[in-house]
């Protein structure tokens, strides 16, 4: 009779651990998938109470949302719909994978979105490119531009080119009597050829909301109109409004940093008239030439220059590009072993008027002064430069 009872309390001992075996399956299958205990009990009995077959079973049979298992982490609470604790993993979906791409999204590449697939599978769609800040635009334009050999220069200092004094008057004007008796004579304006090449030096401005060109008004980043001009600044390269403002000429090209300002326009400095007119109160003058060199004289003068120069055809020849004070440019042949004083008479015999000037010699990159004019042009790391003369 004993041994019976035994027997039976065994059986009833199985048949709880049992329903408590069947209660946890119940309980980690509503976990993972997010059903009812009802339908957790379907699955698990179809596949005899094996979690790991009625899982695949609810997934292959179709399920609302594509189910991905992630790692529980230490001290983090289970999910579960019973009361008692658990230790299954904490699970996501495509909705929990859509939210976190949008949060990881790349600013670059614009924000993802998903679009609808099949039960098991989605589309992802990356919108339109955000738009950058203006300090981005203003870092990526700098960027460019010192990848592609920029230099930066002293704000301090002027760039090359940049007019240090104010430009001479080019108006006419009257020649004063030598004598009380002698007439004053009038002597016409210089004017200049608008349709010859001529050198150009622009100040690109880069503003918090835009840019600006010299003294000209404010240009929006984002305006499509400017798109091409700030990408050939990001390339490196002169745009080709520039270039058509020289006419064939060299374009000197500065940037100035104003990321952290508003564009103020600046006001427009005095500009000396340089027309002609008549002299009032008397009979109108006769017109007489101007007593400046010629065209002719001044081709001459850089003709025996350049034939002053001697050249040795037995050693290495480089080719000098010297930018005068008056805008005139002078291409000479030179020895590696000719001097920097031998420039500065090539360009005196070139403009004879230059004799009773103070000027210096610099370079552009980096700007300095030619100060010892006994180096030879090698050792002054002269070859195939850029001279730029400066009056003092």
């Amino acid at each position: 009779m004993a041994r019976r009872c035994t027997v039976e309390a065994d059986e009833s001992l199985k048949e709880q651990i049992k329903m408590a075996s069947q209660e946890e399956s119940v309980r980690e299958f509503v976990a993972v998938t997010d059903v009812d205990e009802e339908r957790a009990r379907f699955f698990l009995e179809s596949a005899g109470w094996n979690l790991q077959l009625a899982l695949a079973s609810f997934f292959e049979d179709g399920a609302d949302d594509d189910i991905v298992t992630l790692p529980q982490p230490e001290g983090g609470s289970s999910v579960s719909r019973s009361a008692g604790p658990s230790t299954q993993p904490r699970v996501t979906s495509f909705r929990d994978l859509m939210h976190e791409a949008e949060e990881e999204s790349d600013e670059e590449e614009g924000q993802r979105f998903f679009a609808g697939g099949s039960e098991r599978s989605g589309q992802q769609i990356v919108g339109p490119p955000k738009k950058k800040s203006s300090n981005e635009v203003v870092e990526d334009l700098f960027k460019g531009a010192r990848e592609h050999g920029a230099v930066p220069l002293d704000r301090g200092g002027k760039g090359p080119g940049e007019p240090s004094k104010a430009r001479a008057f080019l108006g006419g004007g009257y020649r004063l009597g030598a004598a009380p008796e002698e007439e004053s004579t009038y002597v016409a304006g210089e004017r200049q050829s608008s349709n010859s090449q001529q050198d150009v030096h622009v100040v690109l401005k880069l503003w918090k909301t835009g840019f600006s060109l010299d003294n000209g008004d404010l240009r929006n980043y984002n305006d499509p109109g400017n798109a091409n001009f700030l990408e050939a600044i990001r390339r490196g390269e002169i745009p080709l409004e520039l270039r058509q403002r020289s006419r064939g000429g060299q374009v000197n090209l500065d940037m100035e940093d104003h990321r952290d300002e508003d564009f103020t326009k600046p006001k427009m400095a005095f500009k000396a008239f340089g027309g002609e007119g008549q002299k009032l109160g008397s009979a109108t003058p006769e017109l007489v030439s101007a007593p400046a060199a010629s065209q002719q004289d001044m081709a001459a003068n850089e003709a025996q220059a350049s034939s002053s120069v001697t050249l040795d055809p037995s050693q290495p020849v480089t080719n000098i590009q010297i930018r005068l004070a008056d805008g005139g440019r002078l291409v000479q042949k030179f020895n590696h072993t000719h001097r920097v004083s031998d420039l500065r008479q090539f360009v005196v015999a070139a403009r004879p008027a230059m004799a009773a000037r103070e000027f210096v010699l610099m370079t552009t990159f980096p700007n300095k002064e030619l100060s010892d004019e006994s180096q030879t042009l090698q050792q002054a790391n002269l070859l195939n430069a850029v001279i730029v003369q400066q009056l003092k």
